[in-house]
């Protein structure tokens, strides 16, 4: 009866999201599109909040931009007290600087964190009565957000092409998504150069974040000729470039490859959905502050043999693609060998097979949250259950 009502709830929310309106970022793309940015912000507003982190900051990376932004006329609010897996408190300080200095717009600079940090903010300005835990799930913003510009510094999250901001409540570590359409960026700069001076290991965990939204919604039930091409051409980009943005990191052809592998498998996912790969990264974000992309890079070979032959016709032709296996193989062999490419990308980069720190006495908890953001939203392949979900927890567990 479960498994019945997830699937109708899941076929009725494909067919209203075929009469919603997606909006496509604006795309500023190539070496130095940076540069282009400030002038296209004067065109629509005079002052920004820019949301970012203290790692970004030191960097360097985030002080040229500001200049450009002055010596175009346009002012900004600077917030980049944003952290890891951004919290309830992060989005709260930031809205009220943007109140305080009577900004205009919004812009997010740096990984997942800043991103998120900056969409939950949009959403409290278009929503200036909802709290933050009451816009949690879908279709609770519904207004439009303030213009919106997204300067991607990894190649993973794909939330510049999104609905989606994952925010941690820190008080009861839960860690929660707001997804609506109205919180995809305006506008997105994808600049090589902002991503080559990464640590190699930040950008093996957010390449093989990209391949998650990649596969996640290219094996979900909820697939369009659109979604699929976008999923199959981002896998094809991450198996041809992300070990040579790890190797040579200097490479900007491989690094805007990779740029364009994580913004089409955003695309695909924010319309088709993830799965339990997300919900139990989530979960372990919330609980102990597991990067995302570690999670979710640990955690996909886990998923894709626990689900067995459901999946194994739409990952034959995903390993058929980048040329994993023989012609002659059957579909579950090929799927097979391709879990065992995911395998050993990880190890060629460094990824662990487990996780540390996960403690027993969490997992219960942990379950519950997992699965009720899974169901009866997302079109997994495989519904789980309590003692499934359990599982997957303790063969992950280090």
């Amino acid at each position: 009866m479960h498994e019945l009502y997830c699937r109708t709830f899941q076929k009725g929310f494909k067919l209203a999201s075929k009469v919603m309106t997606y909006r496509e970022p604006e795309l500023l793309e190539g070496e130095n599109s940076l540069a282009r940015l400030p002038a296209r912000i004067r065109q629509q507003v005079n002052h920004v909040l820019v949301v970012t982190d203290k790692g970004l900051m030191t960097a360097g990376l985030v002080l040229p931009f500001l200049e450009k932004l002055t010596s175009e006329g346009v002012s900004f609010t600077l917030y980049d007290d944003t952290v890891a897996n951004p919290t309830i408190q992060n989005i709260e300080e930031a809205y009220a600087l943007y109140n305080e200095h009577s900004c205009e717009g919004i812009v997010a600079f740096g990984g997942g964190s800043p991103m998120d940090c900056a969409k939950g903010v949009a959403a409290c300005v278009a929503r200036p009565n909802l709290t933050i835990p009451q816009m949690k799930g879908v279709l609770k913003v519904r207004k439009n957000m303030p213009p919106f510009f997204a300067i991607p510094t990894t190649s993973g999250t794909g939330s510049e092409a999104t609905v989606a901001a994952v925010i941690s409540d820190s008080q009861t570590h839960e860690k929660y998504a707001i997804m609506d359409p109205v919180l995809v960026p305006h506008v997105a700069v994808l600049d090589p150069l902002l991503t080559v001076n990464l640590p190699p290991f930040v950008t093996a965990t957010t390449g093989m974040d990209a391949l998650t939204h990649a596969v996640e919604a290219y094996i979900g039930k909820s697939n369009t000729a659109e979604t699929l091409r976008a999923s199959e051409e981002a896998v094809q980009l991450i198996f041809d470039n992300l070990y040579e943005t790890y190797i040579h990191p200097e490479n900007l052809q491989a690094r805007a490859n990779m740029q364009r592998a994580s913004y089409v498998a955003g695309f695909a996912f924010t319309r088709a959905f993830v799965g339990n790969v997300h919900s139990i990264a989530h979960t372990l974000g919330g609980y102990y502050g597991i990067p995302h992309g570690l999670a979710n890079a640990v955690l996909l070979p886990y998923l894709l043999n626990f689900y067995g032959e459901t999946v194994h016709t739409p990952l034959a032709r995903l390993a058929a693609l980048v040329s994993i296996g023989d012609d002659h193989d059957s579909d579950a062999v090929r799927a097979k060998k391709f879990i065992e490419a995911i395998q050993q990308l990880n190890a060629d980069m460094n990824i662990p097979t487990k996780l540390k720190g996960i403690q027993n006495r969490d997992i219960p908890v942990m379950v519950k949250r997992a699965l009720a953001e899974s169901n009866p939203l997302y079109p997994v392949p495989k519904i789980m259950n309590e003692s499934e979900m359990h599982y997957i927890y303790q063969l992950v567990k280090g």
